[in-house]
């Protein structure tokens, strides 16, 4: 018995583009994490794989757990803003990718044309 034919639901979404709240742009850019631990000031180095005005997914060589607050300075222009990890890091052959959000929306930052909203 054939099933009948379910009608095109439109594009497929991946999880979390549904709440997108602003253009994601994927590029690498240098970064560097500057954040305190037991007391002590430490800064690594790392890049990003997309970034938009809310924030970045950065790939680093150490972990760092979810909350953790820091500054991401933009290696290009020396700017840096506040930011927080906001969900566990991932490992993968590339590094670890670590998704952070910056406190305040921050457009500009970035130093680059996004592409316009469809």
């Amino acid at each position: 018995m054939d099933s009948p034919l379910k009608a095109d639901a439109g594009p497929q979404v991946t999880p979390g583009e549904e709440r997108r709240r602003s253009q994601r742009v994927l590029i690498r850019t240098d970064v560097t994490l500057h954040y305190v631990s037991q007391g002590k000031h430490i800064s690594v180095s790392a890049h990003t794989l997309s970034v938009n005005d809310h924030g970045a997914m950065i790939v680093a060589s150490r972990d760092l757990p979810a909350g953790t607050r820091l500054d991401l300075e933009n290696m290009r222009t020396g700017q840096r803003q506040p930011c927080r990890i906001v969900r566990p890091p991932r490992e993968t052959p590339e590094g670890i990718q670590i998704p952070v959000e910056f406190e305040a929306p921050v457009p500009g930052f970035w130093h680059i044309s996004f592409p316009p909203t469809a």
